[in-house]
């Protein structure tokens, strides 16, 4: 056996027989591809010195993408659907090639290991009190309510973890549940209703295969943080902890006549009045411990927004905001002490001239002005002690009066007056008015996934739509604010962002931050069409709509998912930085989204992507063509529409090459 080769053939077959994961860390071609030397012929004699190999290491990635389904096969279409391979390429140039596949951990509203003897019901609702949530829409079949939504998803190790039922590596991962659709009765929207739950997830990894398999099943208690609101994308901070979300904040000014808000106060406080508005649209962070248990916060000095999903630089300071609103802007929160975002200084960008979704056009320059710095304690103590008209007066009709200013925000023209020495509630506590108040521009649609190439120091930001406060002309465009195309792109773009150091804010401070963007372009955009055959309203061999965005540093690939109204089956891609290769790699059940997107470079020597989806069957106008074909496949396939997978990419060698011949 050469001497760098830790396999033989034999060996090595046995491991791919066992559907081994993507073994990319530390992987080499020799451990991979080297054979068993035969016995020495002892006629011949041996060399006094034997050269040491050259060593050989992992070089890149490609991706081989998947056709998108179609009426030819219903089947794959109701379905996570994946007929893509992925090849890596080693330093001697050769290369092993994985076919790729899925595999859920469980579906929403399995009953699954609590890791006491029990079952559990997975991405159930529970109250304040951690009581069961029941759906008493449909008379004699009560049921606790559970997500068709999983989101965001965290993978990751805790030093000395130790759970019981784990026979191989201790692995965790940290998956979120936005929402569930409706109530069982098929009519009752739920949206926004339900407290969002949040779960531990206690893996056993294989460490011959690194396979996961679920042992335990833990819902965090969230009492001490008054329960989650939407959570959406979530990201792994650098030091380990999962960042969470909350989108779409309550309106405080409307809080108490909102039917959505007080369904969301009733069914988690039991009272329609008791929750309070300025609770939510914060950041929350999860620590998990050694058991498989975890604990919560939430940091509400990083701006109350629509917190979408949060990228940490390797400062361990810098925060990039995605902002899932109309009307939304580029925020940066920078922390005062590294790995600790319970006190720090908030910044919103300032877009110049030359905004562009033309891929081929210069970076628009970004300025930041300061919002205001502030601890998460002092913030939350003005959030429950401060009443809206406290903070400031906002009128949705001119009142005639120069002490107003007329902005738009939330997808909303109003007049708005901070009341006196209220600039760092307002900053913090009613972020997007006072950012529009100070002249930020607060004019994009849907900013989605954020994430961040550390090599060539570039944060990728994903816009939804490019629509409505975006375009000139509309309503909610604001003349002079840096944002303003000519015709709205509905089906959306990546766009990325230049970071450096050095930068000054909107008053000459310095920032201190090496990690500021500096500008913004247009890297990936879908592209509108007539709908097709199908009832793609966007070309199917692009981006639609792009939502999750996660950069792998190994892997050189920027993985987008989907959260389309314009693709009839949303997908999940992977596009490659150096080469420009866009390859479509996963399918999700036609109506759903791609969600719970996180590439891992590394867990104890397996590489992994994970993913959800959600909302299958969800039909719109686009679905006209597939809806009676495909809603009985989704409904016997996922719970009714109930259900959706929480799992992660996973790969068998299709073809092993054991020679270079």
């Amino acid at each position: 056996m050469n001497a760098v080769t830790d396999l033989s053939r034999r060996r090595l077959l046995q491991l791919f027989g066992a559907a081994p994961l993507l073994p990319l860390a530390g992987l080499s071609s020799a451990a991979l591809l080297a054979g068993c030397g035969g016995g020495a012929d002892p006629g011949v004699p041996l060399p006094v010195v034997t050269p040491a190999p050259t060593p050989v290491s992992f070089a890149s990635v490609s991706f081989s993408g998947m056709a998108a389904p179609n009426l030819n096969n219903a089947a794959a279409m109701a379905t996570t659907s994946v007929g893509s391979s992925m090849t890596a390429t080693f330093t001697d140039l050769s290369k092993v090639e994985f076919k790729l596949a899925y595999q859920p951990f469980f579906m929403t509203g399995d009953l699954v290991n609590d890791g006491n003897g029990g079952k559990i019901l997975a991405g159930g609702y529970v109250d304040i009190n951690n009581q069961p949530i029941i759906d008493t829409t449909v008379a004699g079949k009560n049921r606790q309510f559970f997500s068709d939504s999983p989101d965001g998803t965290s993978l990751l190790t805790v030093p000395n973890a130790k759970v019981a039922g784990v026979k191989g590596n201790t692995v965790f991962a940290v998956v979120q549940f936005e929402y569930t659709t409706w109530a069982q009765d098929g009519t009752t929207s739920m949206y926004g209703r339900l407290p969002s739950p949040i779960a531990v997830l206690t893996l056993d990894q294989d460490t011959t295969t690194g396979k996961l398999s679920l042992v335990k099943y833990h819902n965090v208690d969230t009492a001490s943080v008054n329960g989650l609101w939407i959570t959406c994308g979530a990201s792994l901070s650098p030091w380990g902890t999962h960042l969470s979300s909350e989108e779409y904040e309550p309106n405080a000014y409307l809080a108490s006549t909102d039917p959505q808000f007080k369904a969301y106060s009733k069914n988690l406080y039991g009272s329609e009045t008791a929750a309070n508005p300025y609770n939510y649209g914060h950041l929350p962070e999860v620590t998990v411990n050694v058991d498989g248990t975890a604990s919560i916060k939430k940091h509400y000095c990083m701006g109350r927004i629509s917190h979408e999903l949060v990228q940490v630089m390797p400062d361990n300071r810098t925060v990039i905001m995605g902002d899932d609103a109309t009307n939304s802007g580029y925020f940066v929160f920078i922390a005062d002490v590294a790995k600790d975002l319970s006190a720090g200084s908030l910044y919103v960008a300032k877009v110049g001239a030359g905004f562009s979704l033309d891929p081929a056009a210069s970076a628009a320059p970004l300025t930041w002005i300061k919002l205001g710095s502030a601890s998460s304690a002092e913030i939350r103590q003005l959030a429950n002690t401060l009443k809206p008209l406290d903070v400031m007066d906002v009128r949705i009709n001119d009142p005639k009066d120069t002490t107003f200013t007329k902005v738009t925000a939330n997808g909303r023209v109003e007049w708005i007056k901070v009341m006196p020495n209220m600039q760092k509630a307002a900053a913090f506590l009613e972020t997007h008015r006072y950012a529009a108040l100070v002249g930020a521009s607060m004019g994009f649609t849907k900013m989605e996934g954020t994430t961040v190439n550390i090599h060539d120091k570039i944060a990728y930001s994903a816009l939804q739509n490019c629509q409505g406060s975006m375009v000139a002309g509309n309503t909610f465009n604001v003349p002079g604010n840096g944002i303003s195309i000519p015709k709205a792109l509905d089906a959306g773009a990546v766009m990325m962002l230049n970071l450096t150091g050095g930068q000054k804010d909107s008053i000459g401070a310095a920032i201190d931050s090496e990690w500021m963007p500096a500008d913004t372009k247009a890297l990936l955009t879908g592209e509108d069409i007539a709908a097709d055959d199908l009832g793609n309203t966007a070309n199917p061999d692009k981006i639609a709509n792009p939502d999750n965005l996660k950069f792998s540093e190994k892997m050189r690939t920027l993985f987008i998912g989907e959260d389309s109204s314009q693709h009839v089956n949303n997908f999940l891609w992977a596009y490659n930085v150096d080469t420009k290769a866009l390859s479509r790699i996963m399918s999700i059940p036609s109506g759903g989204e791609s969600t719970g997107l996180h590439a891992v470079d590394e867990v104890n020597g397996w590489t992994y992507i994970m993913s959800n989806f959600q909302h299958a069957g969800d039909w719109g106008g686009i679905h006209g063509k597939v809806k009676t074909q495909l809603d009985p496949l989704i409904r016997a396939n996922y719970k009714d529409k109930f259900g959706a997978a929480v799992g992660y990419l996973t790969a068998e060698v299709s073809q092993i090459k054991l020679n270079k011949a």
